[in-house]
């Protein structure tokens, strides 16, 4: 990419728009189209959190919010923190989304020519984020299992190396990372100094086993997180961060010249969101995957997603981007090239946070794609 205007920062052309982003836009443009592309839930936010958020606002909680979040929120989340990881240095706030927070850690932590660790494929955010830092990514493949090798891990740090960046469950695979590859990860980060970035937007569904988290073995690991999966509201943008209370205080401070705070209203209905019981809509997910899995399984080479709601099948001819197309323009069928996610080309990823009408009809299409 290059530059198009004399005004726009060289770090512009570093990366391109989402190239998730195009096939929303041109799926907007087609006349009923099979969407499985977003990765956005489609179970809307529970009425009582609605109606919490509809209550903060007619009660006037319309303001700013401590940069930190609302209190009573934040100590709800720091008392399961706390539970959970029993680190008295273990330190929350609250985000504007899991992305915000995301970008907070990055920007506080990586300087112009840090080296940075991310996993092949991965969510378009990390490497976007590691330039708008002005750092360098540096990728490590997971082909073909799309589970991390932390000996090949060990093999890419160089004195440089200031992060490793890690998704479980994965987007775009839906991949469920192992234990023992995790704690590898997270002592290897601990004992190479490394900060370790832990993405866990899609812990709440995990469908074959108990979540892990990278923090139960490195207590220096920062995890963002948040309800916009879990809860089906990512336009609330309402994340956390939580990681050694000095990393904290650092970017409560970047959060104080950039996002200011989350949205002050819909934090109170996070409050309540934190005890609210999501596990029937997982449990419907769990549903969508196996039956997705066993409906592809005789026409596409597919790793088993473990969690999420991704699966990231091989393009059965040709490069993913020619298979997409082919979807796109033949069937109305929306799903996502893996050169998206990947310097590779050759896999595609399917979105099931869709109705079950809308997967039949996209597994219709891509029995009808694999046969060609």
């Amino acid at each position: 990419m290059t530059k198009t205007h004399p005004w726009l920062a060289e770090r512009m052309t570093r990366f391109d728009a989402s190239g998730i982003r195009k096939v929303f836009e041109l799926g907007a443009k087609l006349k009923d189209p099979i969407d499985l592309s977003i990765g956005q839930p489609d179970f809307d936010v529970p009425d009582e959190l609605k109606e919490c958020a509809a209550e903060a606002i007619r009660r006037g909680k319309n303001g700013y919010s401590l940069t930190q979040g609302v209190p009573a929120f934040r100590e709800r989340l720091q008392a399961e923190i706390a539970k959970r990881y029993n680190d008295p240095q273990r330190e929350v706030f609250i985000t504007s989304g899991t992305s915000g927070g995301l970008m907070l850690a990055v920007l506080t932590l990586v300087d112009p020519g840090d080296e940075v660790i991310v996993f092949d494929p991965s969510f378009v955010m990390y490497d976007a984020l590691v330039h708008v830092a002005g750092g360098i990514p540096v990728y490590v493949d997971t082909y073909p299992d799309f589970q991390i090798d932390v000996g090949r891990v060990e093999a890419a740090l160089t004195a440089k190396t200031k992060m490793i960046i890690v998704n479980n469950p994965a987007n775009p695979t839906g991949v469920v990372l192992n234990s023992r590859s995790l704690r590898d990860l997270a002592e290897l980060a601990q004992r190479r100094n490394v900060a370790l970035i832990s993405d866990e937007i899609y812990c709440d569904f995990c469908y074959d086993e108990p979540f892990v988290s990278p923090a139960e073995y490195n207590p220096r690991t920062i995890v963002a997180a948040g309800f916009s999966k879990s809860h089906g509201m990512p336009g609330w943008r309402l994340g956390f961060v939580h990681g050694p209370r000095e990393i904290v205080q650092q970017m409560l401070k970047l959060q104080q010249f950039s996002f200011v705070c989350a949205p002050h209203p819909l934090q109170w209905a996070g409050l309540k969101a934190v005890d609210y019981d999501m596990r029937p809509a997982y449990a419907a997910y769990k549903c969508k995957r196996d039956r997705l899995v066993a409906s592809l399984r005789d026409y596409y080479d597919l790793v088993t997603p473990g969690g999420a709601f991704y699966a990231f099948p091989r393009a059965p001819w040709g490069t993913a981007t020619e298979f997409v197309t082919e979807a796109i323009e033949r069937h109305g069928l929306l799903i996502i090239p893996g050169g998206v996610f990947s310097r590779r080309d050759t896999h595609f990823r399917i979105s099931y946070a869709a109705s079950d009408e809308t997967i039949n009809r996209g597994v219709e299409a891509l029995r009808k794609l694999a046969r060609k």
